[in-house]
């Protein structure tokens, strides 16, 4: 008897041996406290990913990615918009940037009317009212008789501007009617209008702005029909020689482009391909980007130079590639709605797709970083156009044209930022994971909250857990707190610890904030986690 207790009693010195305060024991899993473990995972600068598993990211990818802009070293917060001249009478459809010898200047249409937005402030009285429509397409053009632009809608007359004074051009140009021609383009020297509802383009002798229109018709070259939506030039060397390309596109897809300078003349103008890109998206689906033409199709956004392999565009070689899932979704809801649009913005070498939602009223952007291809999206900014006028870029609201990138808030308000980075396994997938720590490395210039936690096994819900963040005024050699040190002129460094509470195989660093008035920078993540079994 006296043996059996003293081996009960050993046998008991080993379970508490084993159950010691280093091991926890949960329903999920043993962890183990002394074998916790780190790792530093850098900012999701590979951008916003709904093309691939949740399971099978990459660990700089990210699921959600609003108002983050991913940069080639970290993720940083969008600035905002403040109001650059109100008191339009209605929602502002189109912005025009007018070049002209001496001077430059911005234009806006709105319920029928071109005003001068040039200036900031209260817009003044309409320059030229009565119009059908304010979406209009444009053109700066230079003639022998001066700087020009030259806009048509498909319903009013084609409209030039002079840097002084709008003219209607229907009697000042012939062989067809002016109100008819729904799109224009310049290719070698001459002005060339897309008429609506046909499959002809029309173009005036070079060098002029008026004059009798020639037709070319080109229904005899669609293979699928339709009528024509828009007409590009399209330069493979990005440059102004004899190798620019006039590209046609149908509403029903195809693509044809032509070599040339006179289309009267079959020695010096010839079909070079047809191709079929999917249908364009909306009536400016297409802008002219560095030597190449963009165009938004349902297929997504296409450039031009991805057609030379085959007859029809590869949906894998799509800019929208990585967030073609959303981007399909979009073209089906909200297709037919009037504000899609296409334009670089080369200061923060950027590519914006405008995403109309409920057109005049709720839009948003998918934004592309031309340098990585990584993709992003906007909130917030309910912009019906886009235009570049000098080194920034403009869009048109309900009653005001904005000024972008011009704040740190959205016209006072502040910034709703989510980034759920792609969940992770840290190398090792069929092991449970307790999450006990994360520390998000930010450059922050105003104490702001962030809340911060990790999410596992794909679970996306909103983290509750805040961080305070503070701004340093600078660093004093041992004095300085460590890892709050002043990390540039403008930004500091923001590094706090905090707790965890996730159980899983795998987890995602998941940040949201509502910035009021402050610039951040997401560097990187370091996590810490206890292994638990293999279950």
């Amino acid at each position: 008897m006296a043996l059996r207790r003293a081996q009960q009693k050993a046998g008991s010195a080993a379970q508490m041996r084993m159950r010691s305060p280093m091991q926890m024991t949960s329903r999920a899993g043993t962890f183990q406290r002394n074998r916790s473990t780190s790792a530093s995972l850098p900012a999701p600068v590979g951008g916003w990913n709904d093309r691939d598993s949740l399971a099978d990211m990459d660990e700089a990818d990210a699921v959600t990615l609003t108002n983050l802009f991913p940069s080639t070293t970290s993720v940083n917060a969008r600035d905002g918009y403040s109001r650059h001249s109100t008191g339009y009478p209605a929602v502002v459809d189109t912005l025009i940037s007018y070049s002209g010898a001496a001077t430059n200047k911005l234009k806006a249409i709105s319920n029928g009317g071109v005003y001068d937005a040039t200036a900031s402030g209260a817009v003044g009285a309409a320059e030229l009212s009565g119009l059908s429509n304010s979406r209009w397409q444009y053109i700066n053009v230079a003639t022998a008789g001066g700087n020009f632009i030259e806009m048509c809608n498909g319903a009013d007359a084609v409209y030039t501007y002079d840097g002084t004074t709008w003219t209607d051009q229907s009697g000042n140009i012939t062989g067809v009617t002016s109100s008819t021609l729904s799109n224009i383009n310049l290719f070698k020297n001459r002005v060339w209008f897309v008429q609506e509802n046909t499959l002809k383009a029309w173009y005036l002798p070079t060098q002029s702005i008026s004059g009798a229109a020639a037709a070319l018709d080109l229904s005899a070259f669609a293979p699928h029909g339709g009528y024509l939506v828009a007409m590009g030039t399209w330069t493979i060397d990005a440059g102004y020689g004899v190798d620019d390309l006039a590209v046609f596109i149908t509403n029903n897809g195809d693509v044809l482009v032509y070599r040339g300078t006179d289309p009267a003349s079959a020695s010096t103008w010839a079909l070079v391909g047809v191709w079929w890109i999917g249908a364009p998206v909306g009536s400016r689906c297409f802008v002219k980007y560095r030597g190449d033409l963009v165009i938004i199709t349902q297929e997504g956004l296409v450039a031009m130079s991805s057609l030379l392999q085959s007859s029809q565009v590869n949906p894998q070689v799509a800019l929208t590639d990585k967030i073609q899932n959303t981007m399909a979704k979009a073209v089906v809801s909200y297709g037919s709605t009037f504000g899609w649009q296409v334009i670089p913005f080369d200061p923060l070498n950027m590519l914006i797709l405008n995403v109309p939602v409920t057109a005049g009223a709720s839009q948003q952007q998918y934004v592309m970083n031309t340098i990585t291809g990584a993709w992003c999206n906007f909130s917030g900014w309910n912009a019906n156009c886009f235009e570049v006028f000098g080194d920034d870029i403009y869009f048109g609201g309900t009653n005001y044209v904005a000024k972008a990138f011009d704040t740190a808030e959205d016209d006072g308000s502040a910034i709703f930022i989510d980034g759920l980075q792609a969940f992770n396994y840290f190398g090792s997938r069929g092991q449970l994971k307790r999450f006990t720590m994360l520390r998000p490395m930010l450059l922050i210039n105003s104490t702001q909250q962030v809340n911060i936690n990790m999410n596992v096994d794909f679970d996306q819900t909103a983290p509750a857990s805040a961080i305070g963040t503070a701004a340093f005024s600078g660093a004093v050699w041992d004095t300085a707190q460590w890892d709050n040190a002043l990390w540039s002129s403008t930004l500091s460094v923001s590094a706090i610890w905090q707790g965890s509470t996730g159980v899983g195989y795998c987890g995602a660093p998941h940040m949201q904030a509502n910035l009021d008035g402050a610039s951040l920078q997401w560097v990187s993540t370091d996590v810490v986690m206890e292994p638990g079994g293999i279950l």
